[in-house]
């Protein structure tokens, strides 16, 4: 290891020397731990890094002046969608998803890098339960999905098959992962594969370019976005090791979905058909203001445009058929053949901009002591994953139903949207209308009916607490056997044993 004389010199060459401004006073073994947390650091990356970021705050908000000239729709080729297509063309798509799925051709990729900040929680997102009667987390939702979707997919082709799950995590979020999978016993998937992998870390910066000291012995770093997979990737040889399995396509989500439906069949097969190297699921956007980034064309090239980039002119305009024009909202859950990911991390990974985010971060003042700053303070340089989109031979989307596909964690429940609360509110209310498709009938105290509400919207209570777990079904299929014909009082869980009442 580096002599603390070494570091000093090497942190002074480039202006960092002030990380180092408690060390004399630190015990010998945080002393070493901060040595060796800035020798990892290369010094030119760190000044180019530091730099970069305090530019990239400088530079004003807001959208380049020429965007809506340049901005397009995707074209109507390109886009494929649950609601506009007939039965037929849905099958088709199903079929080929599941014939790929059966030749574990197939594999997911979750993106856990982030914490629970604004959801108040210490612990990953994965490891929370919204309050279903199950008292299931997101981790283990998403791995009976997977369970569900092989079982599926291998009755229909008579073979026994694999769907890798690959989870890439952060130095926040790997040891929790870790060990709560191994506590549940990877939710009876082979543990052989689930692949667990850490994206990389960057140091968070001030306003005038100075990286911040979060302890007196520890510099804030800061995950590098859902971008970093493609870093991470090439890093821990998550390609090869795809390779060997015989993967060639992979779903990429967020954790934090509670609707995503994992190795959806009907997105890969979609995908497959179209011969795409790189997709993504989109859902109509609720209003122009949504604060979703929209999916579509910059200068003919495929990409997301946030939000905060669009006009309230251009948000608010229509197409022909009266919806919006641009309606194609990101979710984070894309497709990508192996292929196209080895070209990304192989050519096209220098070539993506960072993104500025401005947070609140703990730091140690001159004096020593803590400081939980009231207002933003660093800046956190983030890639996107959707940003290699522009790199790509063909690129399509696929347009799927809110209520049935998104409805993301991300607030705590005193905010007004993405909060425990209304997550839990979309899966029941689905699986409420998945059991009245099915047949079922719902009875309250009294013995009456209650409200049959095939059209209900996510956002309200349903009128009835059936949770439908997903070893059972995966998108509503196969709940006639238990279900038609019955009177059920809520609330109710079926699972493998079948309906259980669970009393008032």
């Amino acid at each position: 290891m580096a002599s603390e004389q070494d570091v000093r010199a090497r942190l002074q060459r480039v202006g960092q020397e002030h990380l180092l401004r408690f060390c004399a006073e630190l015990a010998p073994g945080p002393r070493a731990a901060l040595l060796a947390e800035l020798e990892s650091l290369e010094p030119e990356a760190l000044r180019e890094h530091c730099q970069r970021a305090a530019a990239a705050c400088a530079r004003p908000p807001g959208p380049p002046p020429d965007l809506a000239t340049r901005l397009r729709p995707l074209p109507p080729e390109r886009v494929g969608s649950v609601s506009r297509s007939d039965s037929e063309r849905r099958r088709l798509w199903e079929e080929e998803g599941f014939r790929q799925i059966a030749l574990n051709k197939v594999a997911v990729l979750l993106l856990a890098g982030g914490q629970g900040t604004r959801l108040g929680v210490a612990y990953p997102k994965g490891m929370y339960q919204v309050g279903l009667p199950s008292r299931k987390t997101l981790y283990q939702l998403q791995a009976e999905r997977i369970r569900r979707v092989q079982q599926l997919a291998g009755e229909r082709h008579g073979v026994r098959c694999t769907v890798p799950w690959y989870v890439m995590t952060s130095e926040f979020t790997l040891g929790p992962t870790a060990e709560f999978f191994k506590q549940h016993d990877f939710f009876h998937l082979d543990p052989d594969n689930v692949v667990l992998f850490e994206q990389r870390m960057l140091p968070v910066v001030t306003f005038d370019g100075k990286a911040i000291l979060e302890r007196k012995d520890k510099v804030a770093m800061a995950p590098d976005g859902n971008g970093g997979l493609y870093c991470a990737l090439a890093d821990h040889q998550i390609l090869e090791d795809m390779e060997r399995r015989g993967v060639e396509f992979v779903h990429v989500y967020c954790v934090d979905n509670i609707l995503v439906r994992l190795a959806d069949p009907a997105f890969v097969g979609f995908c497959v058909l179209q011969g795409a190297d790189c997709g993504a699921k989109v859902v109509e956007k609720a209003y122009p203001e949504e604060p979703v980034g929209v999916v579509c064309q910059v200068d003919g090239v495929p990409q997301v445009v946030e939000y905060s980039e669009i006009s309230p002119e251009t948000a608010g305009l229509r197409a022909p058929d009266g919806g919006l024009l641009y309606r194609a909202g990101n979710i984070c859950n894309h497709f990508f053949t192996r292929r196209f990911l080895r070209e990304v991390t192989g050519k096209f990974e220098p070539l993506l901009k960072p993104h500025v985010a401005v947070k609140k971060v703990p730091y140690v003042d001159d004096e020593g002591n803590l400081v939980k700053p009231l207002t933003p303070n660093g800046i956190k340089m983030e890639k996107f994953v959707f940003d290699v989109f522009q790199f790509a031979e063909k690129f399509v989307a696929f347009e799927v139903l809110r209520d049935e596909e998104f409805s993301p964690l991300k607030n705590a429940d005193s905010a007004d949207r993405d909060t425990p609360t209304t997550a839990r509110r979309a899966l029941l209310a689905q699986h409420y209308r998945w059991a009245l498709q099915a047949g079922a009938r719902f009875l309250d105290a009294h013995g009456a009916r209650r409200p049959e509400l095939p059209g209900l919207p996510s956002s309200e209570e349903p009128p009835a607490v059936c949770e439908i777990s997903p070893l059972v079904s995966y998108s509503g299929e196969g709940l006639e056997a238990y279900l038609q014909g019955r009177e059920f009082q809520s609330p109710v869980i079926l699972d493998e044993s079948g309906v259980r009442a669970l009393g008032p």
